[in-house]
């Protein structure tokens, strides 16, 4: 199998148009036509569901068994909890993050009139008026609020700042009000990517990479592969809907943490083993390091405990297909994030020669079938392990 050539160049402007465009969970609609659009400009067909989750389709030589890739569009932000007397919002989150992480953030307040810019502070933020007490204050959302931009006329010839819940009203806010978080995005000349929201933009681009390197060769995939964009993941239900019960085998692009008892890397392919869902498809996952080690892009295995992606909500939905998931290595997760450019080129080089791999298993097209053609892992009796005389004994018993 020739290699095809992922456009480096062009995944970072599509991660940078990604980034910029605020899509915390709930508020989806412009990132959904963002990648709309470049699915156009890429000649992929697609379809949306009723709440705007993308199924595209790259139409292989045969329709069935069906594979897809998944990543998703939403991201962290918060919303309006409540317009508080002094002029400024509690906020609540959107999505499992620490409010330690945003502290300071800048960020976009969507009302259904109009936007206005402001910053997330802790309750104290001021160390010239609280002193040593702005490092004692708990870390928590109910620590937090978000100061506007905004002023309003005093009746002369002057303005003050936002003082109380009636100047806010007076502007059209209102609780449940939806505030993106800024990206601040950082691309260095030596491949590190910082930003928030790496998770999982980053591995939407990489789907595309991969998309746009068959498209530019002019090749179809052996079977119809599915590019699939999730709007839902940062609250658990992710890729529930979308599939439509006829893929066969699904793998999620998302991040990995690198950490102290962590395998992930933010160089290469992470391969996960499981997740706190349990463990991937065995033959699924080892098809994909195979892959790695055939074409030789650099892969690690990892297992993460605390985490779940697109591939736990599609189980869980009652879809019997075979899941994988692969990631990029993101430092501080949640939160200002950190990886490489090589790891995100190298996923899309691994995604490019999966959807050009034979499935997995052609028995898969059938919902269901007989025992004669169902795989085995790998049986004791054809392997170097061997138990105990003793220990057979007793299991024969």
């Amino acid at each position: 199998m020739s290699e095809l050539k992922i456009d480096s160049n062009y995944l970072t402007h599509i991660l940078q148009s990604l980034l910029a465009t605020p899509s915390p969970t709930g508020y989806t609609d412009q990132i959904v036509h963002t990648v709309s659009d470049e699915l156009k400009q890429l000649g992929i067909p697609f379809e949306l569901t009723r709440r705007g989750a993308i199924r595209a389709t790259m139409e292989g030589k045969v329709r069935t068994p069906d594979r897809a890739i998944v990543a998703h569009l939403d991201t962290l932000g918060a919303m309006v909890k409540w317009l508080k007397s002094n002029g400024r919002l509690a906020i609540v989150p959107i999505g499992s993050w620490s409010s330690r992480f945003a502290e300071g953030c800048r960020v976009t307040l969507f009302t259904e009139t109009g936007m206005y810019r402001g910053t997330i502070l802790p309750l104290k933020a001021s160390g010239h008026t609280y002193g040593d007490e702005i490092d004692t204050q708990p870390v928590s959302w109910k620590n937090v609020e978000v100061r506007l931009d905004e002023a309003v006329s005093n009746g002369n010839e002057f303005v003050e700042p936002l003082s109380t819940e009636h100047d806010l009203e007076k502007l059209g806010i209102n609780i449940g009000d939806f505030i993106a978080i800024d990206p601040s995005t950082e691309m260095g000349p030596n491949g590190f990517i910082n930003s928030r929201h790496l998770d999982d933009k980053a591995g939407v681009a990489t789907i595309l990479a991969a998309a746009k390197a068959m498209v530019d060769a002019g090749l179809a995939p052996p079977v119809d592969c599915h590019l699939l964009f999730t709007i839902s993941e940062e609250v658990g239900s992710g890729a529930s809907a979308v599939l439509h019960g006829d893929v066969a085998e699904m793998v999620t692009i998302d991040n990995g943490t690198p950490a102290p008892f962590q395998a992930s890397s933010e160089f290469g392919v992470t391969i996960a083993m499981a997740d706190s869902a349990g463990p991937f498809d065995y033959h699924l996952v080892r098809r994909l390091i195979a892959l790695c080690t055939d074409h030789a892009i650099p892969f690690q295995r990892d297992i993460f405990c605390d985490y779940r992606s697109d591939s736990a909500s599609a189980v869980e939905a009652g879809n019997d297909i075979r899941t994988a998931l692969i990631t990029f290595g993101v430092d501080s997760s949640h939160g200002y994030e950190r990886t490489h450019l090589s790891s995100l080129n190298a996923i899309a080089k691994l995604l490019a020669i999966y959807m050009r791999s034979e499935p997995v298993f052609w028995r898969d097209r059938d919902t269901l079938g007989t025992a004669s053609d169902f795989p085995k892992q790998l049986p004791i009796e054809d392997s170097s392990f061997s138990i105990p005389e003793k220990d057979a004994a007793s299991r024969r018993s």
